[in-house]
């Protein structure tokens, strides 16, 4: 994956706490999992956390649960570090957080001009880089919850250590566009929430046909298609895309991580339990990979259509 050296970055994209130590203010709300996990997925990542870890997880798992929901004290975000080094496209194509600003700004820019067709108007959002924990509108998160979106407060969360998670946990590749494809799935779900879709899905619902399921494959479909359209986004700012190149590798790579995201995968293989399909909220590996696939060969968000279609 590349960008264009001579680009120019909004850094007024992301909030940068991660110096601040503190909380950003609680409201009432459930975040929406994405990059696997989120705060729906907090518990399994509890879990492989302590595996080989010690300490008790009935324990942990109370704390963490018991931190949900609850208020904190607001953080001011400090984006000076990041404005003085992430200016241009050259900087994306050598510093992960430059990298990061330049896909937020990208997947932005794809929607700002293609959610009007689907009959709502795109409202950009920041992504708060956070360092161990934060409280958010839907509640108290840490590192280990993985990234999310809350629609209470209706912003993207994410500690970019996850990256590392991804490849030193999960097993998955990484790289570049792995990073952003997170990203994309996580503004996929602002845009369910701007067009109402979210709200329709029963908080709680779990198993394979669960709303929950539906709302997590449909964000990978979105993120499929900012993928395709990727290199053809131009910035208001130059009118070239940012992205410059997409490899087959990038979407290899994307599919990768899309297989060692997938309920299934994490119940087998990193918990080491018989896969329950009636505990499943985001969906199995092969269907994450499918409907990433379906967004980006199709490039059409029409057709991301999960909670229409008869088979996931």
């Amino acid at each position: 994956m590349q960008y264009d050296d001579n680009a120019s970055l909004d850094t007024s994209q992301v909030s940068d706490t991660r110096g601040g130590g503190g909380m950003l203010s609680g409201r009432s709300g459930l975040a929406v999992g994405g990059g696997g996990l989120g705060i729906v997925g907090v518990i399994v990542v509890v879990i492989i956390n302590l595996v080989g870890g010690g300490g008790s997880s009935t324990t942990a798992l109370t704390d963490i649960l018991g931190q949900l929901g609850q208020p904190g004290q607001a953080t001011t975000a400090d984006n000076s570090q990041v404005a003085a080094e992430c200016k241009t496209g050259a900087d994306a194509n050598t510093k992960l957080d430059c990298a990061v600003v330049a896909d937020i700004n990208s997947i932005q820019g794809y929607w700002t001009t293609e959610l009007p067709k689907l009959g709502a108007t795109y409202t950009p959002v920041n992504t708060v880089w956070f360092s161990g924990q934060t409280s958010t509108g839907c509640g108290a998160a840490q590192s280990a919850a993985g990234p999310f979106y809350c629609p209470a407060d209706k912003l993207v969360y994410i500690d970019l250590t996850f990256y590392n998670d991804l490849q030193t946990q999960f097993g998955a590749t990484g790289g570049l566009f792995v990073d952003a494809y997170v990203l994309a799935h996580e503004y996929g779900h602002h845009v369910q929430d701007l067009l109402g879709t979210e709200a329709k899905v029963k908080q709680g619902e779990t198993g394979p046909t669960s709303g929950s399921v539906r709302l997590e494959l449909q964000a990978d479909c979105y993120a499929g298609v900012w993928a395709n359209h990727a290199t053809t986004t131009p910035l208001a700012s130059t009118g070239r895309p940012l992205v410059t190149d997409v490899t087959q590798e990038d979407i290899a790579n994307a599919l990768d991580t899309a297989g060692k995201i997938g309920d299934d995968y994490i119940q087998t293989k990193i918990e080491g339990q018989t896969f329950n399909a009636g505990s499943e909220t985001h969906g199995t590996s092969a269907q994450r990979q499918k409907w990433f696939t379906t967004g980006y060969q199709g490039g059409d968000p029409t057709k991301c259509d999960t909670f229409g279609a008869k088979t996931l």
